[in-house]
């Protein structure tokens, strides 16, 4: 049940944030020497395909389908993964394995100590598959595996296409950035060391100054403006234009060079600033490239994807009076609760429903199988059909004369 619960976790957390498990195995494959491999839509594929793969062998653990096939494929993984992890805390070429994402981070040795804890776990379920409980029977197997299925691939496409449905990032909706950043001005530890805001033209450092002034402030962020998607250029524009009618601040962030910047000017027509900022803290701020933040006195209020801006039929007021320009009322815990109603909740009736229909067969092969209740249940029914001819062959009890007649 723990391996099930951890391989399921796992899962989910890289397919809600499938871009950043992409960036991830880069990072793997460049410490190695694999740069081949690390085109875009081949990262992006396998990062999608792994998630799905933890999540559906922890389900299938977890409910005790196939158990043979799910045992054997849940060990030659952790037998594979648990040396890859000996050899990243051994050399260190990343900071954290990103098993869990930005939901857990864990050191590399806790990585690797906590493989070696799950091999010893999938080595017992491969050794006794059949001691698993089944939780539902062999014929509703198809609907959890086909749900769960459909489920996880549907979490991966939401977040590609939009935005992280649930973000661990330090840069989530809510964040103070502007306190974050001073910590780290004052010599605290803090997520925000790497984040800085230069201008493009002449490198001025322009951080504390947005940062800390009062009101919104749009970003665009493209940490690579070559590759940023240029099919919402319209969007954009209409957006800096509403910022410039109201005077709100509106920057482009970027980590491509001059020629890059001037690339895109040249394509979009686009008039607004850029400012240069580092890559990885780019990626880690929004998972699009590009997309939009939006800022409230230092905290980030809201946060789009390039598929996913507001039109003008959003945008037709000052901020203070549109629904865009306040925090969204829905929590961290309310978002975890829709997932639980949209995934958990249904498999859970699902699994009630079939153990109840599990336990009615069983009654009845018990009552078929029961010889003593089956006798009693036979002396019982003779009972009842000798005390039902009896009724029938007792005399009709006599009827009296009808008044006024006499008898002789």
């Amino acid at each position: 049940m723990v391996l099930a619960v951890v391989l399921i976790v796992s899962g989910f957390v890289k397919a809600v944030d499938p871009m950043g498990t992409q960036y991830k195995l880069a990072d793997y494959l460049t410490a190695l020497h694999l740069q081949m491999l690390t085109a875009d839509f081949l990262t992006l594929g396998a990062s999608v395909v792994l998630s799905a793969v933890e999540f559906g062998l922890g389900i299938c653990l977890l409910f005790a389908i196939r158990k043979v096939a799910s045992t054997s494929l849940t060990l030659l993984m952790m037998l594979f993964m648990t040396p890859l992890t000996l050899w990243v805390a051994l050399v260190n070429p990343v900071t954290d394995c990103g098993c869990f994402g930005d939901a857990i981070i864990l050191t590399n040795w806790q990585t690797f100590c906590k493989n070696v804890v799950l091999l010893i776990m999938a080595f017992v379920v491969w050794k006794w598959p059949h001691d698993m409980v089944r939780l539902i029977s062999t014929s509703s197997q198809w609907i959890a595996v086909n749900y769960s299925a459909v489920f996880i691939l549907a979490v991966s496409g939401w977040s590609l296409y939009n935005l992280p449905y649930l973000d661990f990032r330090p840069y989530h909706i809510g964040t103070d950035l502007r306190k974050g950043w001073q910590q780290m001005m004052n010599g605290e530890e803090s997520p925000y060391a790497e984040f800085f805001i230069q201008r493009a033209e002449d490198g001025e450092d322009i951080t504390d100054s947005l940062l800390s002034a009062k009101g919104y402030l749009f970003l665009l962020v493209a940490p690579h403006i070559e590759k940023a998607d240029d099919s919402q250029l319209d969007l954009i524009n209409q957006m800096y234009e509403y910022a410039e009618d109201y005077n709100y601040p509106f920057y482009a962030l970027t980590a491509s060079g001059e020629k890059g910047i001037e690339r895109w000017r040249d394509m979009t027509g686009a008039e607004y600033p850029f400012c240069q900022t580092d890559e990885i803290t780019l990626k880690t701020i929004i998972r699009s490239n590009p997309g939009m933040l939006l800022l409230k006195d230092g905290v980030i209020i809201r946060k789009w994807s390039h598929n996913d801006l507001p039109d003008e039929y959003a945008l037709t007021d000052r901020l203070d009076k549109l629904k865009i320009g306040s925090m969204p009322k829905e929590s961290m815990a309310e978002k975890i609760l829709i997932v639980a109603l949209w995934y958990v909740l249904p498999l859970l009736l699902l699994t009630i429903a079939d153990r109840l229909w599990a336990w009615s067969k069983w009654l009845k092969r018990k009552e078929q199988s029961n010889k003593i209740y089956q006798l009693f249940k036979k002396k019982t029914e003779n009972e009842k059909e000798n005390r039902s001819r009896q009724l029938e062959n007792e005399p009709e009890p006599a009827r009296g004369c009808g008044s006024g007649q006499g008898t002789e």
